[in-house]
């Protein structure tokens, strides 16, 4: 596998470089990610993916394109600003990017795009497969809008996966790294009642996806990129508290995050119950499948 990865230089794309030969590497600032990636990267490019599409010399030789990159939408609050450059670095980044891959000499023969479970809205207990409709929040509308730029490659002869990612976590970063503070102050606890629906994935599991996905012909478009077992808020509290021998009784009210985050709150509390379906019946098997094992495994590692 030749491959171009975008989004290199976050939490999960040196997971990723780690799983691939020499990959080619785009970024903003290329001698910002080399400082970071170092060896991971075969080479790395210049690329700004709100400027226009990546250098034609970037596809040469490339079968398999990872498309990792774009804002994050836990940072500060959802001013309007902030809500378009959400929008911008997914929809119009990834619309630059498949431009790119149009006009290259050589098409590559794959292009697995990130998504999110933001798709399908707050769904309550309702479980959701691949096939489950969109859901009409802010979340929702701009993975739609993602979603259709990636699958513009589908013209060009290129088989697109869009992967829906929940909650990553891992040692050294992620949505753990903001939780474990007050958790190990004694402080921690479910969001609200904790009743709503939690779908996660340890980072490993989730760059083994992305693999998975590369590597199998008979996925194409949504695949669901998290853990088979996804758990309640108050459920992964008790789990946490456990791992670290803390108490996690002290729930945190909406209004509260709603005066904390904004907007951004009404993700923190909503339920997606969501089942890899898609990865399970093409024959993925999770490392990380429940999450006693992944918050064992993540605990220890940040412990060493």
């Amino acid at each position: 596998m030749k491959a171009l990865v975008t989004g290199g230089t976050g939490f999960v794309g040196p997971r990723l470089l780690r799983m691939l030969d020499r990959p080619v590497v785009l970024s903003r600032n290329p001698g910002k990610a080399k400082a970071s990636i170092g060896s991971l990267a075969g080479s790395i490019l210049p690329w700004d993916p709100l400027a226009g599409p990546p250098p034609a010399e970037a596809f040469d030789g490339i079968d398999t394109v990872f498309h990792l990159a774009g804002e994050s939408v836990a940072e500060g609050r959802w001013t309007t600003a902030q809500k378009q450059r959400i929008r911008d670095s997914r929809v119009l980044g990834t619309r630059h990017l498949v431009q790119g891959m149009e006009r290259a000499d050589s098409k590559p023969s794959v292009l697995v795009s990130a998504s999110a479970v933001g798709y399908y809205g707050s769904r309550g207990d309702e479980e959701l497969t691949e096939s489950a409709h969109p859901g009409d929040d802010f979340l929702a509308e701009v993975c739609v809008a993602w979603e259709r730029e990636a699958e513009a490659a589908t013209a060009a002869g290129v088989r697109v996966v869009t992967a829906r990612t929940g909650i990553v976590l891992g040692a050294g970063g992620g949505a753990l790294a903001k939780m474990l503070p007050p958790f190990k102050l004694g402080a921690g606890g479910p969001l609200g009642n904790g009743r709503q629906w939690m779908p996660w994935v340890h980072v490993t599991d989730l760059a083994r996806l992305y693999l998975h996905a590369a590597q199998t012909t008979s996925i194409r478009g949504a695949m669901n990129a998290v853990a088979p077992e996804p758990v309640r808020n108050s459920e992964f509290t008790k789990a946490l508290g456990r791992a670290l021998h803390r108490p996690a009784f002290m729930p945190a009210p909406y209004l509260g995050l709603r005066l904390l985050f904004g907007e951004f709150a009404k993700v923190l509390f909503a339920s997606q119950r969501v089942i890899p379906r898609v990865a399970l019946d093409t024959g993925f098997v999770f490392d990380y499948p429940d999450i006693t094992t992944a918050l064992r495994e993540i605990l220890t590692k940040a412990a060493g």
